[in-house]
């Protein structure tokens, strides 16, 4: 007997006060029989669920007790539902909590809950480009964050070769279809790109992390600290007014900042990493773009024209 069709009849009788065997098999496609057993298992866990014998019994929380959802207001519900309900439509888990949710709001309340969770559907792909599938480790990483376990990694950073660490996991967050580990070694906190990490194993020895650790705090520090070195190379480029949003798209809004010279020209300061990344970023864009300064971007762009003139050329 699964406990969590335990729960959804308890909450599917907290929300109605009284139903019936029948009932409740109908809501959890189960047999009448099926029903009755668990409805007699809570009632032998000592949950005070009595049977009510006669026309128009069935079964009943001790003096009718409810629940209202833990005194959400009706707004509060429907704020909620529009939350979780895009994702019951890819995530089966989902779709049964939310199911076990509705089953423990008020009458009242339930007609607007359902249809706003039905109204949102989110599609995270760009037009032209499939949705990036998760990496397998992000269930493996969430069960980790969870019961509180070190985790042993191997990670490959973009400019080196990989490092095996112990890990001790403390949230995970997904920004723009990435998924990254956030978590401490050796005392200092790290972040984790889960796409490069080659392997992990989750050990039996209990993860520490600091009693007053904000996972959302501490990404927005992350989020600083990347875009402050994206700070570390920029350039100024003269181009046309309508190559500018191009640009944002590639380097990044806040990476592109533009000035109008006429009605048809910009000037555009660009940052990033490193000044290797603006050329080739700017690379594809040789014909409408005139790089003011620094020398060593032009330079870098020559270099890299006169490469592919040369494996490219007759």
């Amino acid at each position: 007997m699964r406990a969590d069709r335990l729960v959804a009849t308890l909450l599917l009788m907290q929300a109605r006060g009284r139903v019936t065997a029948k009932e409740v098999a109908a809501e959890f496609e189960t047999s009448v029989a099926t029903a009755r057993r668990d409805l007699e298992a809570l009632s032998a866990a000592g949950i005070p669920v009595y049977p009510q014998a006669g026309r128009g019994g069935g079964w009943q929380l001790l003096g009718g007790a409810r629940t209202d959802l833990s005194g959400l207001t009706s707004a509060e519900a429907r704020a909620l539902f529009l939350l979780v309900g895009p994702a019951a439509s890819v995530v089966p888990e989902a779709k049964s909590a939310l199911r076990k949710l509705v089953h423990a709001l008020p009458d009242s309340f339930r007609t607007d809950a359902e249809a706003a969770a039905e109204a949102v559907v989110i599609d995270p792909a760009r037009w032209g480009r499939p949705r990036r599938a998760q990496p397998p480790l992000v269930t493996e990483l969430q069960v980790a964050v969870i019961q509180r376990r070190k985790v042993r990694l191997s990670y490959r950073g973009w400019d080196r070769d990989p490092v095996e660490r112990l890990c001790d996991p403390w949230g995970l967050v997904e920004k723009n279809e990435v998924w990254y580990l956030l978590g401490g070694v050796d005392g200092a906190q790290r972040t984790f790109r889960i796409e490069r990490i080659i392997w992990a194993v989750v050990t039996d020895e209990p993860a520490d992390r600091p009693d007053d650790f904000d996972l959302a705090e501490a990404w927005n520090r992350v989020v600083r600290d990347v875009n402050q070195q994206r700070e570390s190379a920029s350039t100024i480029v003269v181009t046309n007014t309508e190559i500018v949003p191009f640009l944002r798209e590639q380097f990044g809004e806040l990476a592109v900042e533009d000035t109008a010279i006429d009605g048809h020209q910009a000037r555009v300061r660009i940052s990033a990493p490193a000044e290797i990344m603006l050329a080739r970023g700017l690379a594809g864009w040789g014909e409408y773009i005139d790089v003011l300064e620094p020398a060593s971007v032009r330079s870098e762009l020559m270099r890299l024209g006169a490469a592919i003139v040369e494996r490219n050329g007759p």
